[in-house]
C-alpha cells in the first residue's frame, strides 16, 4: 500500500472541524423553570464579554476585557472580530470596558468606548469613540484619558450613558484608594458628564472652580459599573459595589456628594467593623436601594420593551457574586420597589445586559457566554 503523508490528512481535518464549528453554531436552549421566558445561549468560549450593544436588528458589539472588539451575527451566529482597537491595561479589573453606539449612530456612525489605558503615572479609564468601517475601526478618539492613576488595578468602572441632549456620562471607581472619591482635584470615583465630542459643557457644577476636574458630574463614588439614563423621566440612574455589604442604587444628581468613603453601609473586608462615620450624613446623597450581603453588581438596564410589558420601567442589574439577574421595580414615584433575582439556579456571574430592538433581553458571563431571555 503506498503511503500517504500525514500532512493532507491534518490538513482535511482541521477544514471538517472548522466546518462542523460554523455549521454547529445554533441556538441551545437551557432548561429553567420560570415559565415567563425562555433562556437560550447564542455563543460560549469567549473572553470575559464586558460590554454590549446592539448596532442594529442585527448585530450585537460586545468587548472582551483582554482588549477584543468582536459583533455576534444574530442571524447565522458567526462571531467577527474588529480590528483597530487599542492596546487596554488588561491587569486587574482593568481592561477594555464598556461599548455604546451613540445617540447618533445612524447617521454619524460613533461608537464610544471606554477602557483601561497605560500612561506614565499608571493605568486609567480612559473615554474614546470611533467610527466602523466594515470589520475595522477608524478615527479612533480619546476623549478623556482622566487623571485617575493609582498604584492598584481595582475600581475602573465604567458604564456609558448618554441623556438625549448631547451629552455623555460614564463612570469611574476610586481605583482602590479611597480618598479619591472626596477629592475633587481627580476624576476617580466620580461621574463624568461631557459633550458628544468629548469638550466639557459650561454649565457642569465644578466649571470655574479652583482644584477642582471641570468634567466631574458627581463624585463620593466607590466604584459605578452600572449607569443607565431614563429618557422619559429624565433619570440618570447608577449601581455601584459597595465593600463587604452595601451596594447602593443612586438617582445622580448634579454637582452631588454620595458619600464614600466618609458613610458606607459595608464593611471592612478584615473584620465586622463598618466604614466611615455611619451610614447618612448631611450634605451625603443617601442611597435609594442597599444590597446587603453584596449581590456585586456587574451592570445596569433600564426595561423599555414591548416583549415583557410586565417588566417595562423597571430596571435590572446583573450579579456577579451572588450570580443572578436582579430585577428592581420602579414606583410611581420613582423609586426602587422591591426585587426579583432572576437565574439563581444558572450558576452564572452576569456581567453586561443589552436589549434587542424586540425587547428580548441579552447578557454576558464571565465564564465566556451570550445569552438572552425571550418571551415563550
Amino acid at each position: 500500500m503506498k503511503n500517504i503523508s500525514p500532512k493532507p490528512i491534518a490538513l482535511l481535518i482541521s477544514l471538517l472541524v472548522c466546518f462542523s464549528q460554523t455549521f454547529a453554531a445554533t441556538v441551545k436552549e437551557i432548561p429553567q423553570q420560570d415559565p415567563r421566558f425562555k433562556l437560550e445561549q447564542l455563543a460560549q468560549g469567549l473572553g470575559v464579554p464586558w460590554g454590549l450593544a446592539f448596532l442594529n436588528d442585527s448585530e450585537l458589539i460586545f468587548t472582551e476585557r483582554a482588549g477584543n472588539i468582536k459583533i455576534l451575527n444574530l442571524e447565522n451566529l458567526e462571531i467577527y472580530i474588529i480590528n483597530g482597537a487599542p492596546k487596554v491595561a488588561a491587569q486587574g479589573q482593568g481592561g477594555l470596558l464598556d461599548v455604546a453606539p451613540g445617540p447618533n449612530f445612524d447617521t454619524d456612525g460613533w461608537i464610544y468606548f471606554t477602557y483601561a489605558k497605560r500612561t506614565n503615572a499608571g493605568a486609567v479609564t480612559t473615554l474614546a469613540r470611533s467610527r466602523r468601517k466594515g470589520n475595522r475601526l477608524t478615527d479612533w478618539q480619546d476623549l478623556l484619558v482622566t487623571q485617575s492613576a493609582t498604584g492598584t488595578t481595582r475600581h475602573f468602572g465604567s458604564r456609558i450613558a448618554f441623556d438625549g441632549k448631547g451629552h455623555v456620562f460614564f463612570g469611574i471607581g476610586d481605583r482602590g484608594e479611597r480618598e479619591n472619591s472626596q477629592n475633587l482635584s481627580n476624576h476617580a470615583g466620580s461621574v463624568i458628564r461631557l459633550r458628544l465630542d468629548g469638550s466639557i459643557p459650561r454649565d457642569n457644577p465644578f466649571v470655574g472652580q479652583a482644584r477642582a476636574r471641570p468634567e466631574i458630574w458627581s463624585y463620593g463614588h466607590r466604584n459605578p459599573q452600572g449607569l443607565i439614563f431614563d429618557p422619559a423621566q429624565k433619570i440618570l440612574w447608577s449601581i455601584e459595589h459597595g465593600p463587604r455589604g452595601g451596594d447602593e442604587i443612586n438617582r445622580i444628581y448634579k454637582g452631588r456628594n454620595y458619600g464614600w468613603p466618609v458613610v458606607s453601609h459595608g464593611k471592612e473586608y478584615w473584620g465586622p467593623v463598618s466604614i466611615g462615620e455611619g451610614t447618612e450624613k448631611p450634605g451625603m446623597e443617601s442611597p435609594l436601594k442597599v444590597y446587603t450581603p453584596s449581590i456585586a453588581p456587574g451592570s445596569l438596564m433600564l426595561y423599555n420593551g414591548d416583549a415583557f410589558p410586565m417588566w417595562k420601567g423597571n430596571l435590572f442589574a446583573g450579579a456577579l457574586v451572588l450570580q443572578h439577574l436582579n430585577r428592581v421595580p420602579i414606583s410611581a414615584s420613582h423609586l426602587p420597589n422591591g426585587e426579583e433575582r432572576l437565574l439563581e439556579d444558572l450558576g452564572e456571574r452576569i456581567r453586561a445586559l443589552a436589549q434587542s430592538p424586540e425587547g428580548w433581553i441579552y447578557f454576558s458571563t464571565d465564564s465566556g457566554k451570550i445569552m438572552r431571555l425571550r418571551p415563550r
